[in-house]
């Protein structure tokens, strides 16, 4: 159990698909060892369920999925599978508790890359499913392309998929199409008509894949599939540290899982995929908790809440307030407290001049030690002055 409300009694499932949907990122691969840490840390960190790769494709994935399984995880281990028979096989012969058989469902796949018809979606899917479940596995069905399927075909596709023995159906914004009030509506349809579990599996195509999956959550869908800080195809996935922020703070959702750890696995996911996690990204970005501009730094030094949604020792980060060209003299001030340096406001105030001057000149934020040397020069520079003065 990832989240739970106790004033409406819900429960929202984390499903993690960075080791399948992730590695799908053009470019990305994961050596088997580490697919096999980063499931360790997932599990660790309390997902109720990792899909973990695509067994049929054989060799090296095919063994990485094996030797997951094998290590008796928390987590429910899911395989992806095509509504194919033979496809079920392999996720049977790796040992997963849990399969995912995907098929499209929009009539511009169903037509132009299946080149089949909603009949043939629907047998196939019913095929794959009933073979599923007579081996004891745990099924969700993916609407490929959901998002531009017709709303009552996928509720057919649904009411058969149930019929079948499936467990949740996994609403798919393939390509990112989706706004929240229209996945809401379609969701919140779904749910209405079928009573069936959905998942919602949205990608980023927009910068909706966020928005979109809490919409869908808003609308009844109580599984959200995410990847490690937002991998996938093309612009990637929802993330899995926005969702799980999100649903602790936005939502009022209780966790057993301990989201100190969260930047151990967002960074060591960042290192094995190759792709840094920029400053400006939510949640666990560089910047997230640095403050630069005069109003955000005094407000942050006199209490955090002012600019801070969240406590950064939540997520593992620290506060930083950094001193450039948007900084205030309280900030100044802060700074040089930190060297048992205190000024009277006049020279801070100069100080903040030379410091702003500099930092256009550096095209940065100035260095500690480069603000340690703004302060000798100017009281070097009044001593001097002084000096003048009373010789003169």
């Amino acid at each position: 159990m990832s989240f739970f409300n106790k004033q409406s009694g819900r429960t929202i499932k984390i499903v993690d698909t960075t080791l399948r949907d992730g590695e799908q990122t053009a470019g990305v691969v994961f050596a088997n060892r580490e697919k096999i840490m980063i499931a360790e840390m997932l599990s660790d960190l309390g997902v109720d369920q990792l899909e973990v790769g695509v067994p049929t494709m054989g060799g090296d994935e095919l063994k990485a999925i094996k030797d997951i399984c094998k290590r008796n995880l928390k987590s429910s281990i899911m395989a992806w599978n095509r509504a194919v028979i033979s496809d079920v096989e392999k996720s049977v012969e790796c040992g997963a508790d849990a399969v995912a058989v995907s098929i499209s469902v929009s009539d511009i796949h169903i037509q132009n890359k299946l080149r089949k018809s909603r009949g043939w979606v629907l047998e196939s899917m019913a095929n794959s499913v009933e073979f599923a479940k007579k081996n004891g596995l745990y099924v969700s069905v993916n609407g490929e392309d959901a998002s531009r399927a017709d709303i009552q075909f996928l509720k057919e596709f649904i009411e058969v998929a149930k019929q079948a023995g499936a467990d949740r159906f996994r609403y798919c914004d393939t390509v990112g199409i989706m706004t929240p009030s229209k996945i809401y509506n379609n969701i919140k349809f779904l749910r209405e008509t079928t009573g069936f579990e959905i998942e919602m599996h949205t990608h980023n195509d927009f910068g909706m894949a966020t928005a979109n999956a809490f919409s869908g959550v808003e609308a009844g869908a109580n599984y959200v599939g995410v990847t490690v800080n937002g991998l996938g195809e093309r612009a990637g996935n929802a993330a899995f540290e926005e969702i799980a922020m999100g649903l602790k703070h936005l939502y009022d959702y209780k966790t057993f899982m301990d989201m100190t750890k969260l930047k151990g696995v967002c960074e060591y996911v960042a290192e094995a995929s190759r792709r840094t996690i920029p400053i400006w990204k939510p949640i666990l970005g560089e910047n997230m908790f640095t403050h630069e501009s005069g109003i955000h730094a005094d407000g942050a030094l006199k209490d955090p809440h002012n600019y801070e949604a969240f406590d950064p020792s939540e997520v593992g980060l620290e506060r930083k307030i950094v001193i450039g060209k948007h900084s205030g003299r309280a900030a100044i001030l802060n700074k040089l407290s930190e060297y048992d340096l205190h000024v009277e406001a006049d020279m801070a105030s100069k100080i903040l001049e030379e410091v702003r001057t500099t930092s256009v000149a550096l095209k940065r934020n100035l260095l500690d030690k480069e603000i340690i040397q703004v302060y000798l020069d100017i009281v070097r520079e009044d001593s001097i002055n002084n000096k003048i003065i009373i010789g003169g």
